[in-house]
């Protein structure tokens, strides 16, 4: 059974940073591209991040340059390091995979697994 589970969200003031990790069992992430998404309050989900099976990343506009990725496959597990976080980064994060190796231009819709999410809060 496939399972995916993020980890590490929190309460944060501006300009603090956390780290997700979501961690797979019964999957290989490194066979497949994954997905970070977002979804704030009365908003559309979005992606945040796309990575390729090789760990290669492309970034939403909206976090590039404060938000990064990274693995360890011996864990089996994909993070987010986010930093300088904002009021306007808190959501609901979640991963997703196996997902369409398209990078962060990512169609939800096509994301196999999720897992339940992770709560990131940001005050000012």
């Amino acid at each position: 059974q496939v399972q995916l589970q993020e980890s590490g969200g929190g309460s944060v003031q501006s300009g603090g940073s956390l780290t997700l990790s979501c961690a797979a069992s019964g999957y290989s992430f490194s066979s497949y591209c994954m997905a970070w998404f977002r979804q704030a309050p009365g908003r559309e989900r979005e992606a945040v991040a796309g990575i390729d099976s090789d760990g290669r990343a492309t970034y939403a506009d909206s976090v590039k340059g404060r938000f990064t990725t990274s693995q360890d496959n011996a864990k089996n597990t994909r993070y987010l390091q986010m930093s300088s976080l904002a009021p306007e980064d808190t959501a609901m994060y979640s991963c997703a995979s196996p997902c369409p190796c398209t990078g962060v231009n990512v169609t939800r819709e096509y994301c196999t697994f999720w897992g339940q999410g992770t709560q990131v809060t940001v005050s000012s």
